[in-house]
């Protein structure tokens, strides 16, 4: 892995950073492939192989086999290591094993370190990486103590043990992935709806994971001094914040209103916290209302932060795209949050983002519903949940055929490497055009 970062004479950042995951996604594929990674001891398709492999390190959490009752205890070994170096990210795993090491990060290396975590600036990019290295393991080390108890009460102790630390890493780096298949396959948390230790111990992980490292480097840096975050920071932790009450909200008085209130409460505030974007589920989502899928739907494209474990359009893209059409409303020049004003690239880029996942999103759900004749709601539920690398599923997953297993593998890699990186990737290295057309005004709206 650490020559991912010695390549980087012949590519931009951003076509590092692909080449990363897609060779981090078929080393993964050819060992899930293994007869040593299935629970029958049988070779494994390369299509089921590689979408299991991508949904890992995109950390999405869609499957085409149960994970508890298809794959050993190798084959889940690889996939929650693929998980890891996913949800870290492959440039974030490659630098920390090189720094292990005692090899010297160069200023070019440095740069791909920062485009893949989205940090603001190369300055401090190696203490920023030893930061998330050292909060990533403490946190999911925690989260696993915590589970502990219950796991082990219920699959005893080595079994529990082993529950704890998948379920921890899989929650922290927002995959979905989980091992309760042995009571009953596909049925993520469901048994487990009412208890209070698993439900905050995950929401906490989700939530941690999702909001990025450099909030919490923030965070770490000011304390409770809301005032010195960066802007960045503040539009992540208050946009997060309304969009988990807001759903919680609304699942507990119209979703769930005929549920026992303790119940109705842990499982509010569950779906509202899972589709951004964890994959875990406490109730079955084809009792949920289509009103209900259509919110899931919408906080699964959304995301989670820049530079977090989390993919989708991220929370910022929403807020730069929202503050920019109150600006307009308004007829101001600017959009501005927190007393700062937004940038002309910021909004365009977030335009940008919308654009491509919105029209991937809906592109990839009309060409399922075409290959496999089934509702079109059905499908765009699958894709939005690939390209926000969430896991959600409605259960058509595991039926369809090879072609729409492909489409879905295409959308979680472009999701979790992020639209803007392949744009990027493809024009970036080409020369600017510094010359300019005659303006014309368009009417728009």
């Amino acid at each position: 892995m650490q020559n991912i970062l010695h390549i980087h004479k012949h590519f931009t950042p951003f076509q590092i950073i692909i080449l990363g995951f897609a060779g981090v996604i078929l080393f993964g594929t050819l060992l899930l492939m293994l007869p040593v990674s299935s629970q029958s001891g049988q070779l494994t398709s390369f299509i089921d192989s590689l979408f299991t492999a991508t949904s890992a390190v995109c950390v999405t959490g869609l499957i085409v086999f149960d994970t508890a009752t298809y794959w050993s205890v190798f084959g889940q070994a690889v996939i929650i290591l693929l998980i890891q170096i996913g949800g870290m990210g492959v440039i974030t795993a490659a630098s920390s094993i090189a720094m292990l090491s005692g090899r010297k990060i160069s200023l070019m290396q440095r740069s791909t370190i920062q485009e893949a975590l989205a940090a603001p600036k190369v300055g401090g990019i190696v203490r920023l990486t030893g930061f998330i290295i050292r909060i990533t393991l403490i946190t999911e080390l925690a989260g696993a103590v915590l589970m502990s108890p219950i796991f082990c009460g219920k699959f005893g102790v080595f079994r529990g043990i082993w529950m704890s630390l998948f379920h921890s890493i899989s929650a922290f780096c927002n995959a979905g992935f989980d091992l309760m298949g042995c009571g009953g396959k596909f049925s993520s948390l469901t048994f487990l709806a009412e208890n209070p230790v698993i439900n905050i111990v995950i929401m906490f992980l989700i939530i941690f994971g999702g909001i990025g490292f450099l909030t919490w480097d923030d965070i770490s840096s000011n304390k409770f001094h809301f005032k010195k975050y960066r802007m960045q920071s503040k539009v992540i932790l208050c946009t997060t914040a309304m969009l988990i009450l807001l759903p919680a909200l609304y699942f507990f008085f119209i979703e769930f209103r005929d549920e026992p209130i303790l119940r109705r409460i842990w499982i509010s505030l569950f779906q509202a916290v899972t589709p951004r974007t964890a994959g875990f589920n406490t109730v079955p989502l084809n009792a949920v209302s289509e009103a209900g899928l259509g919110i899931l739907i919408i906080l699964m494209l959304i995301g989670g932060a820049p530079g977090s474990t989390a993919g989708g359009m991220k929370v910022t893209t929403v807020a730069v795209m929202f503050k920019n059409a109150m600006s307009v409303f308004r007829k101001r020049d600017q959009a501005q949050l927190f007393g700062r004003s937004v940038s002309d690239d910021a909004v365009r880029n977030a335009a940008t983002v919308f654009l491509l996942y919105t029209s991937m999103f809906i592109t990839g759900g009309i060409a399922i519903s075409i290959i496999e004749n089934i509702p079109l709601t059905t499908c765009l539920f699958e894709t939005a949940s690939a390209i926000g690398t969430v896991g959600l599923s409605l259960g058509i997953t595991p039926t369809l055929c090879t072609a729409s297993k492909l489409i879905l593998t295409a959308l979680m890699f472009l999701g979790r490497v992020g639209g803007m990186t392949l744009v990027f990737a493809a024009f970036s290295s080409k020369a600017k055009n510094i010359s300019k057309f005659p303006q014309e005004k368009i009417i728009v709206g």
